[in-house]
């Protein structure tokens, strides 16, 4: 029998048997039942996120990267979430990026075969310089996609922290993984089409672990992402309302320290609560290790 059938995530779903005889309006209701479930699921293994999380927040205070990799829904949902870094938190491109089967043409359209090569996964390692400093996350809902399983496999080689990140239990990941974590949501609303439920739990979880290791690398003041990148108007107005919220001063004051601080969210919000200029500011946040708390609050 091939393994695949007896994968959780291959398995008919009994609740949606007779979907196919239902209108638009009853379809949808069952796929948010099922979606609805998801949090519940992610929930109960929060402490194997959290302690992927300490492993990358550990990997950028050391000056490393994080890489995820995967194939097709997986590892566009990766690309997703590391592309999203640089704006919303203000990281270099190089600090969290995504590795595709298949390369970039990967992102919009299927590379046939890709996902099927281990030494592909291990040569994309290999290309990208992955160090004992860097952690890499495989993500395949199946939690045996080959690409992914080689490039795990050679990242640990490398004296990476890896991290598999599957939709069945049990998985191969074990065998090259430093933890795993197993986000079994079952059944698909459709057998199989693993883009719908294990695609969702993904990416939450990938929310989870770069929002968690920002905070606490000191990119979130309060709850304000105050290492933005203000790259376009909308984020410029975004900026200077995060500055506003933070200090609570008056716009022209908000004004004059966002063009003082050249645009530095972090160094305006210091410059308002400290009463300092933007030098001392900088100065502050340098030796705060970058968290804007620790910068304004007076040492005991």
């Amino acid at each position: 029998m091939n393994l695949l059938s007896q994968l959780t995530t291959e398995q008919p779903n009994e609740y949606t048997r007779n979907i196919d005889q239902l209108n638009s309006e009853q379809i949808m209701y069952l796929i948010n039942d099922e979606d609805s479930s998801i949090t519940d699921k992610i929930r109960n293994i929060i402490p194997v996120i959290a302690k992927a999380a300490d492993y990358i927040v550990d990997a950028f205070r050391a000056g490393g990267r994080l890489f995820y990799v995967g194939a097709g829904t997986s590892g566009r949902i990766g690309i997703l979430d590391a592309s999203e870094c640089p704006p919303t938190y203000g990281t270099d491109p190089s600090m969290v990026q995504g590795i595709i089967a298949g390369g970039f043409r990967a992102v919009k359209e299927p590379i046939e075969g890709a996902e099927d090569s281990e030494e592909l996964g291990a040569e994309d390692i290999d290309k990208h310089g992955i160090t004992d400093k860097d952690v890499v996350v495989g993500i395949a809902a199946s939690g045996r996609t080959p690409y992914v399983l080689g490039a795990m496999k050679r990242a640990r080689e490398h004296g990476a922290v890896v991290i598999g990140l599957c939709n069945n239990t049990g998985s191969l990941m074990h065998q090259h993984g430093d933890l795993v974590i197993e986000a079994e949501v079952g059944p698909e609303v459709v057998m199989g089409s693993t883009r719908m439920k294990a695609g969702t739990a993904q990416k939450l979880i990938l929310n989870m672990l770069t929002t968690t290791a920002m905070i606490r690398i000191g990119k979130v003041y309060q709850n304000l992402m105050v290492d933005l990148n203000p790259s376009n108007h909308k984020l410029v107005f975004r900026a200077k309302r995060i500055i506003s919220l933070a200090t609570g001063a008056p716009d022209h004051a908000v004004e004059r320290a966002y063009a003082e601080a050249n645009a530095h969210v972090k160094t305006a919000i210091v410059m308002l609560l400290a009463d300092v200029s933007a030098e001392e500011a900088a100065r502050l946040l340098e030796g705060s290790g970058g968290f804007v708390h620790k910068a304004v609050t007076p040492e005991s």
